[in-house]
C-alpha cells in the first residue's frame, strides 16, 4: 500500500524552521546555564524548547512529527546545548535569553502558520498554529525550570507571535510570494518583541 503524500513546505521556509529550532534550543540551554545545571540537562532543556511547539503543532494538524524521522533536528539541539555550555557566562546568559527567545518566536510563528497552510489548514486555524508553535516550547521550558511563565508578564509576547503569524497568513491570502511574506512577517514579529524587551511595551490590562 502506497504511503499518503505529505505536503511540501518551501525549502526556504525549512531554513526558517531550522533557525527557529536552533535559537529556541539556545534559549533553553541558556536557562539551564542560569540554573547552573549539568550537561545532560542542558541538552534536555535545549531539545524540549526547540521541538516543543512544533511537536504539538504537527500532532494537531495531522502531520508526521517533524523530528522523529531525521537526525538533524536533535543534532541542532545538542549542538546548541554544547555551544552554550562551552561559551556562555552567567552575564551573557542573562542578557541573551530574551533575545534568542525573541528570534525563535518570530521565526517559529511564521513557519508554524506556513506549515499548517501547506497541510490544508484553514487560515484562522493556521494563524493559531503559528502562535502555538512559537509559544509552547518556551512555556514548557519555563514551567520545567520553575520560572514564572512569560505569559504572566505584562510585556508583549504572545502578541508578537500573533502579529507574525497573522501577517504571514494575510499576505499569503492576498497572493504575496511565500518567502517575502515570511521574511516580512518574521521581521515584524521580532521588531515588536524587541520593543517589548527594550522599552517595556505592553497592552492595556483588564480593569474591573
Amino acid at each position: 500500500m502506497a504511503e499518503p503524500l505529505v505536503p511540501h513546505v518551501s525549502d526556504a521556509l525549512v531554513v526558517l524552521d531550522f533557525f527557529g529550532i536552533a535559537v529556541f534550543a539556545v534559549s533553553g540551554a541558556l536557562l539551564a546555564a542560569e540554573r547552573r545545571l549539568d550537561l545532560v540537562t542542558f541538552v534536555f532543556f535545549a531539545a524540549v524548547t526547540g521541538v516543543g511547539g512544533g511537536t504539538l503543532r504537527d500532532l494537531l494538524i495531522g502531520a508526521p512529527v517533524f523530528w522523529v524521522r531525521t537526525n538533524a533536528t536533535l543534532l541542532i539541539c545538542i549542538g546548541a546545548a554544547l555551544a552554550v555550555w562551552t561559551f556562555s557566562t552567567r552575564r551573557i546568559s542573562a542578557q541573551a535569553l530574551d533575545w534568542f527567545d525573541a528570534a525563535g518566536l518570530a521565526a517559529y510563528s511564521t513557519y508554524g502558520s506556513a506549515k499548517a497552510i501547506a497541510f490544508g489548514v484553514a487560515p484562522v486555524p493556521a494563524f493559531a498554529m503559528g502562535v502555538l508553535t512559537a509559544c509552547f516550547g518556551g512555556i514548557v521550558r519555563d514551567v520545567l525550570a520553575g520560572e514564572p511563565s512569560i505569559l504572566m508578564k505584562r510585556e508583549l509576547y504572545v502578541t508578537c507571535a500573533a502579529l507574525a503569524a497573522g501577517l504571514f497568513v494575510g499576505l499569503t491570502l492576498i497572493g504575496v510570494p511565500t518567502w517575502p511574506a515570511a521574511a516580512f512577517s518574521a521581521a515584524a514579529g521580532f521588531a515588536m518583541r524587541a520593543g517589548a524587551i527594550v522599552f517595556g511595551w505592553t497592552l492595556p490590562t483588564y480593569r474591573h
